[in-house]
């Protein structure tokens, strides 16, 4: 896990240039398939989706997963997700989910495959190229970000 700064993202979760979007979740009821939903359609954008064979099929999957999973962290242990980013440079997807939260979010370890529940920092470690946490400045809260990389 490392530290890097957010992506700067335009307003109104329409896509920009450097193919970024972004969507408010503060306050919304079923934030996480809402989540998903938005993710979908922006990978629908890009041209991940519909994909063309397995590989491409996996990678959109992988990302619709690590967007559950970061969302279901901050409902879980951050107070709700107040909004998400995603963005797309063609070879990488960067998610983030900013949150009020003050933890420190971390896979489980050691991980216990079969055990119910705190699998979620780990698959996205798994899944993902890297993965970090941004602070907000003065303020509470935090950027849990994670990059996939696109199918060769």
């Amino acid at each position: 896990m490392t530290t890097r700064p957010p992506v700067p993202v335009p307003s109104g979760g329409e896509p920009s240039g450097e193919g970024v979007r972004r969507l408010r979740l503060d306050g919304a009821s079923g934030v996480v398939p809402l989540a998903r939903d938005f993710a979908r359609q922006a990978l629908y954008a890009w041209g991940w989706l519909p994909a063309s064979g397995a590989d491409r099929r996996a990678a959109a999957e992988d990302v619709l997963l690590v967007v559950s999973e970061l969302v279901t962290n901050a409902c879980l242990h951050a107070g709700g997700p107040e909004e998400i980013r995603i963005s797309c440079d063609n070879k990488v997807i960067r998610v983030e989910v900013v949150d009020r939260g003050t933890g420190q979010p971390a896979p489980r370890t050691p991980h216990r495959a079969g055990r119910p529940g705190g699998h979620g920092m780990f698959i996205v470690q798994r899944l993902c190229l890297d993965w970090g946490v941004v602070r907000a400045q003065g303020v509470g809260g935090k950027t849990v970000w994670a990059e996939l990389g696109a199918p060769a």
